[in-house]
């Protein structure tokens, strides 16, 4: 008998927060809003994330279906990373939130992080 994950959320911001999570997703779905991009290019364009973390966190991404990994048997092997409609549409939905980050960002870089975060 096949196993499976299901969850079960207790509002739609759970269930977005769930495919979404973390810091490294939203930032690699920000970079391939304009076009698929090569594993190098993508890790240029996310300042910050590590080579592991970056595989791991593409496996994930392609796994929920935010994106689409596309391999061309060629030498040398060349992988493209490219969003689907599924991660284009939460990167739509993603932007009112950027929106209202980039408004109140002098005020976030403010706050007593700690240990909290």
């Amino acid at each position: 008998m096949e196993k499976t994950n299901k969850r079960t959320f207790t509002c739609g911001l759970d269930a977005a927060i769930a495919v979404m999570g973390g810091k490294w997703k939203g930032l690699i779905l920000f970079a391939l809003q304009d076009g698929p991009l090569r594993f190098g290019a993508l890790r240029r364009a996310v300042p910050g994330i590590s080579e592991r973390v970056l595989i791991l966190q593409l496996r994930e991404m392609e796994t929920t279906g935010l994106l689409h990994r596309e391999v061309y048997h060629q030498v040398p092997p060349k992988v493209e990373y490219s969003l689907t409609e599924f991660g284009r549409s939460l990167n739509t939905a993603m932007a009112p939130l950027g929106e209202w980050g980039e408004q109140h960002i002098a005020r976030i870089e403010t706050i007593p992080w700690g240990d909290a975060r």
